[in-house]
């Protein structure tokens, strides 16, 4: 696979974030990180990985902004049709990056790891501590009082924890989650 593409991928989804101000960065190198040690621990292609954790939510910002957030996959899996297109990479390589890419969010099967590992990535971004305050300074200049923040902060967390997949994520994530619901659930003045 041409070495050119995964930074050409990289720099996509940066320059969306900063058009569009989402993912926020640190969400953004929270999951590639956690992509990355995954794809070596459990020896897939590396490059597959960093191109669909880079891709998966390149039109986030975009759907955002024009009110339809949930379409946000399509669009990105659209995006990433076009984005493939100024490279020469093998059909398997191009529908292993469209899955992960279409399948971030569970909503579809995995038809490869490389998938699977996109998707548990971004699952840190709502439950990994470092992904939980992130999201929470970004929810405090949305919305107007913290019970609306740890409301939406509750579903995100909710959404992401009933898809992890991978055993690994789960044992490490799973301490976290018990600790932000308890949190959560004792922060609401009675």
């Amino acid at each position: 696979m041409d070495k050119n593409i995964v930074q050409k991928a990289r720099e996509y989804a940066i320059s969306e974030t900063e058009k569009f101000g989402t993912p926020i960065m640190d969400h953004f190198k929270l999951s590639e990180n956690k992509a990355l040690e995954l794809a070596e621990k459990f020896d897939v292609d590396i490059d597959i990985v960093k191109i669909g954790v880079y891709l998966m939510d390149v039109k986030l910002g975009e759907a955002i902004k024009e009110g339809k957030a949930p379409e946000h996959i399509q669009m990105s899996v659209d995006a990433t049709k076009e984005f493939l297109k100024d490279f020469e990479i093998s059909n398997e390589e191009k529908d292993k990056i469209l899955n992960c890419v279409g399948a971030h969010h569970a909503q579809i099967p995995f038809t490869c790891k490389e998938a699977e590992i996109c998707c548990n990535a971004d699952c840190y971004r709502f439950i990994h501590p470092r992904g939980v305050f992130a999201y929470l300074n970004l929810l405090g200049r949305r919305f107007d009082n913290i019970d609306n923040c740890l409301n939406q902060l509750e579903k995100k967390m909710e959404e992401k924890y009933s898809i992890l997949s991978l055993d690994v994520c789960k044992e490490e994530l799973e301490e976290y989650y018990q600790e932000f619901k308890r949190l959560i659930k004792g922060s609401y003045l009675k």
